[in-house]
């Protein structure tokens, strides 16, 4: 059945908005916790040279991926495929894109470590990784709704929680993945990307400007 989600129709073009400034001309993305499909749908028509290929884990979800997909019918939109971070392998081709929006404070810690080593494994050389969603910076909350948000979460289940940037930072530099951008976006939200093997870095690093 297909869901709509209140939260993607709000930050959908903000997030699209950093997607054209980082994003390469074209490629293949993979996006993790697809959720409802509705992101998935509004992106692939918005970058026409992306191919997008949603995923998620839950049945549910799946279901209304599937819908969206549908109804979109873009040929850049592949069927959605399940997939669990915790996975050892997630069976997809070199991808040079991963996109992952609003997981990692609802799921356990051990989850964002899995999402970031899947990353730094699946993504192709220089790919990039882009996470969307509420973070502490240098251990502080951005504003007190996110702080009350925090604590809401953990009274939920005490291994959720909005996660401190530093600390994913550091696992995607264990991944082989170099902070490259972080955009403050609305709602006490960030936009965080990473690249792989940057070791040899863009050569338009324009975007890389501090926020």
């Amino acid at each position: 059945m297909k869901q709509t989600w209140a939260a993607p129709e709000r930050n959908k073009q903000p997030i699209l908005d950093v997607l054209r400034r980082v994003l390469p001309a074209r490629g293949t993305l993979l996006e993790i916790a697809s959720g409802s499909g509705q992101h998935a749908a509004f992106f692939a028509a918005e970058l026409p040279n992306w191919i997008w290929q949603p995923s998620d884990v839950d049945a549910a979800n799946l279901a209304s991926i599937a819908a969206w997909c549908a109804e979109a019918a873009l040929p850049n939109l592949r069927s959605p495929i399940r997939l669990d971070v915790g996975d050892p392998a997630w069976n997809v081709a070199d991808v040079d894109a991963i996109y992952c929006a609003n997981m990692i404070h609802i799921a356990p810690w051990q989850c964002c470590i899995d999402l970031i080593a899947g990353a730094g494994r699946e993504l192709a050389p220089h790919g990039l990784f882009i996470l969307y969603g509420p973070f502490r910076i240098h251990g502080e909350h951005t504003s007190d709704s996110n702080a009350a948000f925090d604590q809401s979460l953990k009274e939920r289940d005490p291994s959720w929680g909005v996660r401190d940037l530093d600390a994913v930072t550091e696992l995607a530099a264990r991944a082989g993945l170099k902070f490259v951008d972080r955009t403050a976006m609305p709602a006490n939200n960030q936009t965080v990307v990473f690249q792989c093997d940057a070791r040899d870095p863009y050569t338009d690093v324009a975007f890389l400007r501090p926020t």
